[in-house]
């Protein structure tokens, strides 16, 4: 009997903190900031690149490869506005990611730097560098760390 209540507790535990990963509030407030301020390291990851496009087009550009990415979906910002978070979950836990990425312009195209970082644990496995060079490739460019 003190086992099976033991081993109820236990999976009640665990489905309450699954369910928190999956349906914690993402607060823009928090996420939605400059990525240049970022650092890489675990968990998280850093790039810049430079395009030869406007700020908004770069934005643009890179919005339409992240909106294609399965269960990634825009928490805040929009081209127009020079700056976008995204929010990409992993497939079985619902464990949230988060993306921002800020153009501005540079001589005859913008910078646009690329911040994605975790949001619950210590490392991502790389998760989120893969992530950022994967969308980065998408738009044919080269992401520099750092």
């Amino acid at each position: 009997m003190i086992m099976r209540l033991a081993v109820l507790i236990v999976l009640v535990a665990v489905a309450g903190g699954m369910a928190w990963v999956r349906l914690a509030p993402s607060d823009p407030e928090r996420w939605h900031v400059d990525p240049s301020t970022g650092v890489s390291g675990p968990g998280s990851h850093l790039a810049r690149v430079t395009l030869p496009l406007a700020p908004d087009a770069a934005l643009a550009a890179l919005d339409a490869v992240a909106m294609a990415e399965p269960r990634t979906q825009r928490l805040a910002g929009s081209p127009s506005s020079g700056r976008i978070t995204w929010i990409s979950r992993s497939r079985v836990f619902g464990f949230p990611d988060y993306t921002t990425a800020a153009a501005v312009a540079e001589g005859e195209g913008s910078a646009l730097v690329v911040f994605g970082r975790l949001r619950f644990g210590q490392s991502d496995l790389g998760v989120n560098a893969a992530r950022v060079g994967r969308w980065l490739a998408a738009l044919r460019v080269t992401p520099g760390g750092t």
